[in-house]
């Protein structure tokens, strides 16, 4: 069942009584933009998890904790008179209009593919019309809009796809694997010559950047795939952990080498 306007007033009129100044909630009247935007990112996180698994139950309850944390913004705003949830719901929705010309207006687009990139050129006009309002500083670069509270992979992912669009990027797989080559030999090289914790941060953020670009280039979300690999070596270690208390031992009391023994007798039964 989809949800009907009264739902969204509902829970609009839950959160403005949660925080009313007298009689709401302790806990979310103390809250600020800064405390509950980490709750934000987790709640997202979750969203994605329950959509990973597939599973319907979770994602309707994850959906609606998030919902929760959009409302919370903004009733705080609409508080300081900045702005209210209606704005918020009519602001988007402008943008997916104008985003979509071609399916609400005359454009023509014939793929995925084609949407993507007047996707792109919309919001490239409009980081430019924002500039030149005089809403932003400077001119408008390639890099501008990428939020620096992405995680690390995305945000990496998301700035090499934005330098691509404008040539700088290799044309083909071979120079990538020869940067995280080089990476890795700079990275050697100073845990070798005894180099400072923060020299050795450098040259690993350098590498996990060059490896970053690597599943870009083959359509791979690094986020994902890292996920993907936690989720891997968890199975296997619990596996190894099963394994050993089978025979009363624990990873604490086993050698490297049983441990070992058993992650590979896992990983060639998976």
């Amino acid at each position: 069942m989809s949800a009907t306007p009264p739902a969204i007033d509902r829970l609009t009129a839950i959160m403005a009584r949660l925080r009313h100044p007298e009689t709401g909630c302790p806990w979310d009247r103390a809250q600020s933009f800064a405390t509950i935007a980490p709750y934000t990112i987790e709640e997202a996180y979750e969203v994605a998890e329950a959509a990973e698994h597939g599973d319907s139950a979770a994602l309707k309850e994850e959906l609606g904790d998030l919902l929760l944390q959009v409302v919370f913004h903004a009733r705080m705003a609409e508080e300081e008179g900045r702005f209210s949830f209606a704005d918020v719901a009519t602001a988007i929705s402008d943008k997916m209009v104008r985003r979509h010309p071609h399916v609400f207006g005359d454009a023509k687009v014939n793929s995925a593919a084609a949407q993507t990139a007047s996707w792109e050129a919309q919001k490239a006009a409009e980081r430019a019309a924002k500039a030149a309002s005089g809403d932003d500083r400077g001119a408008p670069g390639a890099l501008d809009g990428v939020g620096i509270a992405l995680p690390a992979l995305s945000r990496a992912a998301k700035l090499q796809r934005r330098a691509a669009r404008v040539g700088f990027d290799w044309p083909e797989l071979a120079p990538i694997f020869a940067k995280i080559d080089e990476e890795i030999a700079e990275l050697k090289a100073e845990i070798s010559a005894g180099a400072s914790r923060d020299r050795i941060a450098d040259e690993l953020g350098d590498l996990l950047f060059a490896v970053v670009n690597l599943a870009r280039r083959l359509e791979t979300d690094p986020e994902q795939a890292l996920r993907g690999g936690c989720r891997k070596f968890e199975r296997r270690f619990r596996a190894v952990e099963a394994n050993l208390a089978a025979r009363g031992n624990i990873p604490a009391t086993a050698t490297l080498a049983e441990m070992e023994a058993e992650w590979q007798k896992i990983k060639t039964g998976e």
